[in-house]
């Protein structure tokens, strides 16, 4: 069976919206817990010796971070589940690269071994921000690769800085989270707007009491930077790499600073990084409204359908659905209250891939008959609650801490309107439920460090970047933005729906990247798979 984790991914690149302070729309791949593997459990077995990286592979860093770069990491058996070959460690890394000789933090690893002999490793990150590598791998690192990928390459799966098993961000207790996922306001009234800033003043500061100065330092270029250390841990003098979503942003970032260290990378579902926050966020109202008129003009070729008429009637019907269920909360059979915040979220979620569309028609049928529960189960899987009521991960709280870091974004009151209404005009379906998402950041206790800029990392190796026509959170022409900013890149078209295409497209999609990452072989003009 295919793990959760890759068919229902979560998180988002969009800010946090109307539907909730910390939900977006979802935008990662292969990273919703998993039922299937368990707790960590570290073997009976031996652990390895110490390692250290040689002066080739750490090349010319500052002395000030030799100490990072040339530390010794033991690798340890552990996790039982899809496979038994799996190593962790833990790596630290500076929280502050302007102050290396300050406070460190650290980063778990997880890595599957090449049962063969590995010509290197592969980083790997799922997406979100704030999605968790370790995860990725632990639980589906056989769906997401191929056996031939993983014959020839050991695949390195790590938590980025302020994420899940690395040195986290903190902000709520799962009860404070449950209880903000359901609320809801409606931004475009006063009340409405007060009640989020309220919550979003309170949020910031509860994460600033229980973080610390980590809030300050979860943006992407320390994330990349950290990944420099990892490959010289890895051995590797260059990285190699495998990023989906926004991990295509982390990945340019480090074409970006290391041009000269990159090796084989491969960028999936890109991410345009000189689009800001708010083109996001319209970008992703397109694509989604899109990928719901997709999945509706399938559903209606089914029996088991429980909408019908024509395309534009069926859409309304969801529409109207929703409409409801945000003047009348719904009741979930475990006796939750399913607010139209929820139920969006879970909408939204089986949209990634078209795999996943009938698991929407149970859904909706439900819902029309007044039962919320698998929407309910949708949104949950998103947020990685577990039936117990705890949180697998503190994923959704990362994500709203590395956005506010990464973008500036507007909280003036007349902009988000004015926002807010082309969101609505881009999706009449869940447009409506995206706007004002820069409240979240209004009173983040640290201001932004990054400007969204074309990246052309020159002097880089060639990069592959693969764009899927029907992507709803990655849209394609951010793929096509992607690789003509890079000064050597090489586009990859799917033609298909769904998030992303590695992994889940069809053999001329794989076999062009593996082709790419164990033979160097780059097409010699854009492909196109379909």
């Amino acid at each position: 069976m295919t793990p959760a984790s890759r068919r229902f991914p979560r998180l988002a690149l969009a800010a946090a919206s109307a539907v909730v302070l910390l939900t977006g729309i979802t935008a990662c791949t292969g990273d919703t817990a998993s039922d299937e593997t368990g707790a960590a459990s570290p073997s009976s077995s031996a652990s390895a010796a110490p390692t250290a990286a040689s002066a080739d592979v750490i090349g010319d860093v500052p002395e000030d971070l030799l100490p990072f770069y040339s530390q010794e990491v033991t690798w340890e058996e552990c996790e039982t589940g899809f496979r038994s070959s799996f190593q962790c460690a833990t790596v630290e890394v500076p929280l502050d690269y302007a102050d290396p000789e300050g406070e460190s933090i650290e980063l778990a690893a997880i890595l599957a071994r090449s049962d063969d002999t590995p010509q290197g490793t592969i980083l790997l990150n799922p997406g979100g921000p704030g999605g968790s590598g370790y995860d990725t791998v632990r639980e589906s690192v056989d769906y997401v690769t191929t056996d031939r990928l993983r014959e020839n390459f050991n695949i390195l799966g790590f938590d980025p800085r302020g994420v899940g098993r690395s040195t986290p961000v903190e902000c709520l207790t799962d009860a404070e989270l449950d209880a903000l996922r359901e609320e809801y306001y409606d931004p475009a009234e006063p009340a409405g707007l007060e009640a989020a800033r309220e919550d979003a003043r309170e949020l910031a500061a509860k994460c600033e009491a229980k973080t610390g100065e980590l809030l300050g330092h979860v943006d992407t270029v320390s994330a990349a930077r950290d990944m420099d250390i990892l490959r010289a841990v890895a051995g590797d003098k260059q990285l190699n790499y495998l990023g989906f979503s926004y991990g295509t942003f982390l990945g340019a970032t480090y074409a970006e600073l290391f041009p000269d260290r990159v090796g084989r990378m491969v960028l999936d579902g890109g991410l345009d990084p000189s689009a800001s926050n708010e083109e996001i966020t319209l970008g992703q109202a397109e694509g989604f409204e899109n990928a719901i008129r997709a999945y509706v003009e399938d559903c209606l070729t089914s029996s088991s359908c429980p909408l019908s008429g024509s395309t534009d009637e069926a859409v309304q019907t969801i529409r109207d659905l929703i409409a409801s269920v945000e003047a009348s909360p719904m009741t979930a059979k475990d006796g939750r209250t399913v607010t139209v915040s929820t139920f969006v979220t879970g909408l939204i979620v089986p949209l990634y891939n078209s795999d996943n569309w009938p698991i929407l028609t149970q859904a909706l049928d439900e819902a029309l008959q007044g039962d919320p529960s698998t929407m309910l189960y949708l949104a949950d899987l998103n947020a990685d609650r577990q039936p117990d009521g705890t949180y697998g991960s503190n994923t959704t709280v990362a994500f709203s801490a590395i956005n506010c870091l990464d973008y500036p974004m507007t909280a003036d009151d007349e902009q988000m309107a004015l926002d807010a209404k082309k969101l609505e005009e881009a999706s009449p379906t869940i447009g409506k439920f995206l706007g004002y998402g820069g409240i979240t950041c209004e009173f983040w206790p640290y201001e932004p460090v990054n400007t969204p800029h074309e990246i052309k990392a020159e002097g880089a190796a060639e990069l592959l970047v693969i764009g899927t026509t029907g992507d709803p959170a990655t849209p394609y022409q951010w793929s096509v933005a992607l690789a003509e900013q890079l000064d050597s890149a090489t586009l990859v078209t799917w033609e298909g729906e769904g998030h992303t295409a590695y992994g889940r497209g069809d053999e001329c999609i794989a076999d062009t990247v593996d082709d790419y990452f164990i033979d160097g072989t780059v097409p010699g003009e854009d492909k196109v798979c379909s």
